[in-house]
């Protein structure tokens, strides 16, 4: 009896079991799988789904080229003389000088030790000019017979970059004739052409000779500096060179400081046109000392005395200085 109620205890078990697991499967498939993300964004846009297809490139564009850039001319760049500093005078006091003369010079730069101021490569008066066209400078008007300026040398009226240079191109100036309408030459006029540097031949300079006991030194500086200028059709064959404006010189040798000269023998000089005029390195004449009548030498020389004379004084000069050291 007992076998017979576990036999039917295990049979209602059995069933029961299999109908739970039957119940399980036919709700699993009763059921959907969950959508995917993608799926839900092309249920929600269904354009999604279409290829969207590139924009078409335009192979006639050509990339832009770079920029241009000039390449060294040479192996290094010379920094040193566009960075130069100048070398200022020692102070001198009005007690310290012991004596002084004035003494005005000119440079022919047609002489042999003189052509680097007219070189192609870097003149002179293209420097002096560059400096009073852009500002840096300040040209004096030359004119002599002012009251405060009998000379004019002593930098009393400033001229304009125009008329600095107006007066420059002077020089090549020429007769134009004026002509009536029946071709009969009524009068003439001056046109002045365009400037030539290489007109530019010589410079005149205005220096101070000065002992200063304070340090036992006799030594020039320069005060002015003015390029020279040949009036044409004047007329006459003996005129004389007139400064075209004069330059302070102390506020000119920074300027020259920048400035390399060009020399024959090496490109790598080092030298500016600063240092050409601190160490001397040109030739020159005296044309005029500081004097009670204020003559020049052409008014009481003439011809190769005049050349004697610039010696002499020169010799005074050098003979000032070594009678200092004689016991």
């Amino acid at each position: 009896m007992k076998k017979r109620i576990l036999l039917i205890v295990l049979c209602l078990a059995c069933v029961s079991a299999f109908a739970q697991t039957k119940k399980k499967k036919t709700s699993t498939r009763g059921k959907k799988p969950a959508a995917t993300t993608a799926s839900r964004q092309r249920q929600v846009n269904p354009q999604a789904n279409s290829v969207v297809s590139a924009p078409p490139v335009d192979t006639t564009k050509k990339t832009p080229a770079k920029p241009f850039e000039r390449p060294l001319d040479g192996y290094f760049k010379k920094n040193n003389i566009l960075s130069a500093k100048v070398t200022p005078y020692p102070s001198l006091r009005e007690s310290d000088v012991a004596f002084q003369k004035r003494v005005w010079r000119e440079i022919d730069v047609r002489e042999k030790m003189n052509n680097y101021l007219a070189s192609p490569k870097c003149r002179l008066i293209d420097v002096l000019l560059a400096a009073v066209m852009s500002g840096e400078l300040t040209a004096y008007d030359p004119t002599p017979g002012k009251k405060d300026d009998v000379n004019g040398d002593s930098f009393s009226t400033p001229l304009t970059p125009a008329a600095a240079k107006g007066r420059l191109a002077g020089a090549d100036s020429s007769v134009v004739n004026k002509v009536d309408k029946d071709g009969n030459i009524v009068g003439s006029s001056m046109v002045a052409s365009e400037f030539n540097p290489d007109s530019v031949l010589k410079f005149r300079i205005k220096e101070d000779w000065i002992f200063d006991k304070q340090r036992s030194i006799f030594e020039p500086r320069i005060v002015g500096i003015a390029p020279l200028i040949k009036p044409k059709g004047l007329g006459t064959a003996d005129v004389d060179y007139l400064p075209a404006f004069w330059i302070y010189f102390p506020d000119a040798r920074q300027v020259l400081s920048t400035k390399e000269v060009v020399s024959r023998n090496s490109d790598a000089t080092g030298l500016s046109f600063d240092d050409a005029f601190m160490k001397r390195i040109f030739t020159s004449y005296i044309v005029k000392q500081s004097n009670d009548k204020d003559e020049r030498i052409k008014d009481y020389a003439q011809g190769i005395d005049k050349l004697y004379e610039a010696e002499k004084i020169k010799k005074n000069l050098m003979d000032w200085e070594l009678n200092l050291w004689q016991y």
